[in-house]
C-alpha cells in the first residue's frame, strides 16, 4: 500500500487550509453583511461565532481526517466500518462537486476584470460599471470560456498534489495575497471619506443587531471556513499524526479572520461607509465605480482584481481536491487523471450557472446559480457539519475524539479544555447549527 503523502511543514498545511477557508465570501460579502447589521457590533458577534461555534467544528473534521487519513467518504468508512455514517462523507464530496461547478463561474470573473483592468476598459470606459457588467454576464461565450479557464488553473495546482502542488501554491499564494491587501489597506486609508468608513465599521452599534444578526454571524462564520463538506478532513488526512491539531486548527481559523478583518479596512474606507450591496454588485459595479473616481484608479482596480483571484483561487484548488482525493482513494485514480477527468465534469456542470444572469432565459429564469448555492453552499453544507458534530459526540465517542485529538497537543487532558470541548460538541454547535439549518430551510434565504 503505497504510504499517503502528507504536508511537508506545519506552515505549508497552516497556508493551505487557511487558502481553502479564505475566499470570495471574505471579501464581497462579510463587508456587505457588516453593514447591514450595525457595523462593529456585527464583527464582534461574528469573533465570537467563530470561535464558539466554528472552531471547535474546524477540529472535529481535522481530527476525523487525521485519524482516518482517507478522504470524507473513506473517513466514516474507517471510522465507523459497517455503519452507514459514510453517506456524511459522501454528501460532503458532492457539496464539493456542486460549490465548485459555480464557485468557477465567479472565480472566473476575476480574471475577466483583470484583463478588463490593465486594458482600461473599467475606469476610461464611458460605460457605467453595471452596464459592463451586465453585457459580461450576458456574453455566454465569454462566460464559458472563463469559466473553463479558471478550472484549467485549478486543475494545474491539484495535479501536483499535495507539497508540490497545493502547498507550494499556498506558499507563494497567501503571502501575496496578504501583502496586497496591506497596500490596498495603506492607500484608502488616505481617501477623503475613509475615517467615515472607518467610524461605522469599528463602532458598535447595537440598536441593529436582533436575532437575524446572530444567524448571519453564525452563517458566516461556518461558510468562510469551508466547513461541513468534507475540505478539512481531506486537508487532515494529509496531516502527520504528531502534529498539535489545537494549534494548526486555531492557526487557520484566525487567519481566514483576519482576512475578512483586513476586508472590512478596504471596503469601508473606500466607499467611506456601508456598503449598498452585496454579492457581485458590491465588487464589479459599486467598487469599480470607486476605482474610477480616485487617483491611481486603474491601478488600484488592477491590485484588487489580482487579489480576488488569488482568494478565489486558493479556495477552488481545495475543492477539486476534495474531488479528487475520494477518486484517488476510493476508485484506485491515479492523481492526474483524477484531477483532469473530476475538473472537466465539475467544470461541465457549471456551464448552466454561467449561462443564468442573462445568457439564457432558462437557466436565468429559474436563476440556476443561486439555487446551486442555496442547495449545496447553505443545505449540504449546514447539514454535513450538524452531523460530524453528532457522529463524534453520539456515535465515535467524545473518549475516543480526544484520544485521537492529544496526540501532540498538550491541551488535551487539561480538564478546563476537554470540558469546553465537550460541551461544544455535545451541545453548543449541534444546538446552533441546527437552528440555522432551521432557518435555511423556512425562509429560503441563503447565507454563503
Amino acid at each position: 500500500m503505497q504510504k499517503r503523502e502528507e504536508w511537508s511543514s506545519k506552515l505549508g498545511f497552516i497556508l493551505a487550509a487557511s487558502g481553502s477557508a479564505i475566499g470570495l465570501g471574505n471579501i464581497w460579502r462579510f463587508p456587505y453583511i457588516t453593514g447591514a447589521n450595525g457595523g462593529g457590533a456585527f464583527v464582534l458577534i461574528y469573533l465570537i461565532c467563530v470561535f464558539v461555534v466554528a472552531f471547535p467544528v474546524m477540529i472535529v473534521e481535522l481530527v476525523i481526517g487525521r485519524k482516518a487519513k482517507k478522504n470524507p467518504v473513506g473517513a466514516f468508512k474507517t471510522i465507523a466500518p459497517g455503519s452507514k455514517w459514510w453517506i456524511i462523507g459522501a454528501l460532503g464530496v458532492i457539496a464539493g462537486f456542486g460549490i465548485l461547478s459555480y464557485y468557477s463561474v465567479v472565480a472566473g470573473w476575476t480574471l475577466a476584470y483583470i484583463i478588463k483592468a490593465v486594458s482600461g476598459g473599467l475606469t476610461n470606459s464611458s460605460v457605467n460599471p453595471a452596464e459592463i457588467f451586465n453585457n459580461f454576464a450576458k456574453n455566454g461565450v465569454l462566460q464559458v470560456t472563463y469559466l473553463f479557464v479558471f478550472s484549467a488553473f485549478t486543475v494545474f495546482v491539484v495535479i501536483g498534489g499535495i507539497k508540490e502542488g497545493i502547498e507550494k501554491a499556498a506558499k507563494i499564494l497567501l503571502p501575496l495575497l496578504f501583502i496586497l491587501m496591506l497596500l490596498l489597506i495603506g492607500y484608502v486609508l488616505t481617501l477623503p471619506n475613509a475615517m467615515n468608513g472607518l467610524k461605522f465599521y469599528l463602532i458598535p452599534d447595537f440598536s441593529k443587531v436582533n436575532s437575524h444578526t446572530v444567524l448571519m454571524a453564525m452563517g458566516q462564520a461556518f461558510f468562510s471556513l469551508s466547513l461541513g463538506m468534507g475540505a478539512m478532513i481531506t486537508y487532515g488526512s494529509y496531516l502527520p499524526s504528531d502534529d498539535d491539531l489545537f494549534s494548526s486548527a486555531f492557526y487557520v481559523t484566525f487567519f481566514d479572520t483576519l482576512i475578512a478583518i483586513l476586508a472590512g479596512f478596504i471596503i469601508f474606507p473606500a466607499l467611506g461607509g456601508a456598503p449598498s450591496k452585496s454579492g457581485p454588485s458590491l465588487v464589479f459595479v459599486v467598487l469599480v465605480d470607486v476605482f474610477r473616481k480616485i487617483p491611481f484608479g486603474e491601478i488600484i482596480a488592477i491590485v484588487f482584481f489580482i487579489l480576488m483571484a488569488i482568494a478565489a483561487l486558493t479556495s477552488t484548488v481545495s475543492l477539486l481536491e476534495v474531488v479528487t482525493s475520494y477518486l484517488i482513494d476510493e476508485k484506485k485514480i491515479e492523481r492526474k487523471k483524477a484531477a483532469i477527468g473530476a475538473g472537466f465534469v465539475i467544470a461541465l456542470l457549471g456551464i448552466p450557472s454561467a449561462l443564468s444572469l442573462g445568457a439564457n432565459k432558462f437557466f436565468t429564469k429559474i436563476g440556476f446559480l443561486d439555487k446551486m448555492d442555496f442547495v449545496f453552499g447553505n443545505i449540504f453544507l449546514t447539514f454535513g457539519g450538524l452531523m460530524m458534530c453528532l457522529f463524534v459526540a453520539y456515535k465515535w465517542g467524545l473518549e475516543y475524539f480526544l484520544e485521537h485529538l492529544s496526540e501532540g497537543c498538550e491541551h488535551v487532558g487539561k480538564s478546563h479544555f476537554n470540558n469546553w470541548l465537550k460541551l461544544a460538541i455535545y451541545f453548543i454547535c449541534p444546538l446552533a447549527i441546527a437552528v440555522l439549518l432551521l432557518y435555511l430551510l423556512i425562509t429560503g434565504e441563503s447565507l454563503g
